[in-house]
């Protein structure tokens, strides 16, 4: 049996004992700061383990003798039913695999294993080794840490200004003698689920409150996603600050709707919240969900059907009949036949209606008051709220140097979890395990005013796709990119890959257009996997780009690198012989085998081409233009490769197909609209991206 000690966050959370025969722990009893008597590993243990810091002990134990003998040299190893990469011939990354356990090796010895998430990464290594994994930025960092044991005070009915309880938990540095910064974390999934991950801000130093938004688990009210969290985040954050342990400093850490509420409770210009660790970020309803671009987002469903009913249940997003389930019309029907029971949000949600008040109330960027509260931003290229984070970028690019912070990964809305993801492989720096250090250092200076450089730190790190590393810049969009236009071009052909589509960096002179048919009875696909909530994948589309309702245009094939960072605008020049119809638009790389991987998109309903405000339908033969923003990438198409942009007007699986009528998604009488893109001389459709120098 072999002695590896567990680390969460930096923090000791156990000593384990495996290799042959019965694995052993010895838990770190976080309500006294003590570890527990060695115990053999249970089921349980096993079961809470995986979830938690999403290593299985069990499994290392049993195949720890087989990871030694087999990991060694460079390349790429096979063995246990798992696969490794490895450019040192020390460091083994575990591929195709969410949260990889990633083996660190030395002279035939396996001496840590470290697994990076979204929020926390988890080492298990071998005592004395601890300077050669990541731990070595926190003990340099911290060498002489104090950590308190974890004290669940009470569970508190904490009252809003409209008279509505809302269930919160706070817990407390056991043995603080003074008050303390707090750390907020507003939840739809349940306040005790996993409020493990919590513990280790409580055992450096800081409350943590941890609450049910309303209307869901304990929490009184009406549960309407989003429509409440502005007035609800102030009534909170006020609520803690009164607290006779509070410090009257308060952060708000999580992700997705944790990060979605962050923003909400800013907008409200509280003067108590000081700092924001915002992680994946949902945005404005019209911007992000659940009506990007105007359209309604089918692929949000599987999000929607697992906090149908009062407490979180995630096992109703997996199923396999989303193909039916999508199909169900009218779609008021779908909650009933595709659950058994209503929906009230998605009732709500799926009134036809132009922005409005009652969307007003949810979109956090236009209720901001302008406070400039410290906000460190995480998300990546292919998270499905990104263009949420996107506006929160927006909302912060004035903010002064060490206010703001942005890591942009080449990461889906799981995050940090993966290095390769459906068409994509990435390089060995793809993934992170300094976050949460940075997650600390972050709290430490805004909530304890402690001098610690994380300040003078650059203000955006990002990864560039196809270089494969990360790059640093003062300020998203980069200051150092250059504005650059990419036209539509083609002969009055380019549907389909096999068309005469172009994408020219010269403006064409002579005007041109292309059209196709849409059917909303035979959308075009969207390729992902309903069940695994994530909708901005990148895929390969080189079959779905055969289509005829698809218009291509494709660049040169590159003769030197080219490097795209940025968000990325396409302005349309379009008809139609329908009142309204919608346009998606993807970038995609294509390489030298013609393999066509999407990187990037944007949708857009025709009806809003000046704004949500007011429907605007379209009269035939009319030609306007739609500007439709896309999600952001840093990409480096590669020399051989081709840029490409394609488009069309629908999108299975992401947005529910447009009737063409003045109804939109939501009409029970469809027609068939056709579709045209001007491109050339007067309207000349493009493409607008920054080019790195």
């Amino acid at each position: 049996m072999r002695n590896f000690d567990l680390y969460v966050s930096g923090i000791l959370y156990g000593r384990l004992r495996l290799g042959d025969g019965t694995s052993q722990i010895q838990k770190l009893d976080v309500h006294t700061g003590a570890l527990l008597d060695w115990q053999d590993l249970t089921e349980q243990d096993r079961d809470f383990y995986r979830f938690f810091v999403k290593m299985d002990f069990a499994a290392l134990g049993q195949n720890l003798s087989h990871y030694e003998s087999g990991l060694h040299g460079t390349g790429e190893v096979s063995l246990c039913g798992e696969r490794y990469t490895s450019e040192d011939g020390c460091s083994y990354l575990q591929r195709d695999v969410k949260f990889p356990n990633n083996k660190q090796m030395k002279e035939g010895r396996l001496i840590a294993v470290t697994c990076p998430a979204r929020e926390m990464v988890t080492v298990l290594v071998e005592p004395g080794a601890e300077e050669e994994t990541i731990l070595r930025l926190w003990r340099s960092t911290w060498p002489e840490e104090q950590l308190f044991p974890v004290e669940h005070v009470l569970t508190f009915p904490v009252p809003m200004r409209d008279g509505v309880h809302l269930s919160t938990d706070v817990y407390l540095p056991k043995n603080c003698s003074t008050p303390v910064p707090a750390v907020l974390v507003r939840t739809p999934y349940g306040k005790e689920d996993g409020c493990e991950v919590y513990y280790r801000y409580v055992q450096r130093g800081y409350a943590v409150v941890v609450q049910d938004v309303r209307g869901r688990n304990a929490s009184e009210g009406e549960w309407l996603p989003n429509y409440h969290e502005v007035e609800d985040g102030d009534d909170t954050l006020n609520w803690i600050a009164a607290q006779p342990w509070c410090s009257g400093r308060i952060g708000m850490v999580g992700g997705s709707y944790l990060g979605y509420v962050q923003w909400a409770a800013a907008a409200s210009g509280n003067p108590h919240l000081k700092a924001l660790i915002s992680v994946v970020c949902a945005g404005s309803s019209f911007v992000d969900l659940p009506r990007r671009g105007g359209s309604f987002t089918s692929g949000m469903l599987a999000w929607a059907f697992a906090v149908s009913q009062k407490t979180f249940h995630p096992e109703l997003m997996e199923r396999d009949d989303w193909e039916e389930v999508l199909n169900i019309r009218p779609l008021t029907d779908l909650p009933k036949k595709a659950l058994g029971y209503d929906v009230p949000f998605i009732t709500r949600w799926l009134e036809p209606s132009d922005y409005n008040d009652f969307w007003r109330m949810s979109n956090w960027q236009e209720r901001s008051v302008g406070a400039q509260i410290p906000a460190l931003i995480q998300s990546g290229w292919f998270d499905d709220n990104g263009m949420g984070t996107t506006e929160a970028l927006e909302l912060v690019h004035d903010f002064p140097r060490g206010m703001r912070k942005a890591i942009l990964g080449p990461w889906q809305h799981s995050g940090n979890s993966k290095y390769d993801m459906h068409g994509v492989s990435f390089g060995s720096q793809a993934l992170r395990f300094d976050l949460d250090w940075l997650y600390f250092r972050w709290f430490e200076h805004h909530l304890k005013e402690v001098d610690n450089g994380i300040d003078q730190t650059a203000p955006v790190e990002y990864y560039t796709l196809g270089q494969e590393v990360w790059k640093t810049a003062e300020n998203w969009p980069v200051p150092e990119t250059r504005v650059t236009h990419l036209y539509l071009d083609s002969d009055g052909h380019a549907n389909t890959s096999a068309g005469d589509g172009r994408l020219t960096f010269a403006r064409p002179e002579r005007e041109n257009c292309d059209g196709y048919a849409y059917d909303p009875e035979h959308p075009s696909q969207h390729i992902i996997d309903m069940s695994e909530n994530e909708i901005e994948v990148p895929e390969d589309y080189t079959r779905e780009e055969l289509r005829q309702d698809l218009l291509c245009y494709t660049s040169p094939v590159l003769k030197e690198n080219l490097v795209l960072t940025g968000d990325m605008t396409a302005e349309l020049y379009i008809s139609s012989d329908a009142p309204d119809t919608d346009f998606v638009v993807r970038v995609t790389d294509v390489d030298e085998n013609g393999r066509s991987i999407k990187l990037a998109d944007g949708l857009l309903s025709a009806r809003y081409r000046n704004g949500f405000a007011r429907s605007e339908f379209l009269q035939e033969g009319e030609i306007v233009c739609l500007k439709i923003r896309t999600t952001k990438l840093s990409n480096c198409f590669r020399k051989g490769h081709r840029i490409r942009v394609t488009v069309t007007s629908s999108a299975k699986n992401f947005i529910f197909p447009n009737s063409n009528t003045r109804e939109g998604f939501a009409s029970a009488r469809i027609v068939v609209a056709h579709n045209r893109v001007y491109h050339g001389g007067l309207h000349a459709s493009r493409l607008t991206v920054r080019v790195e120098p």
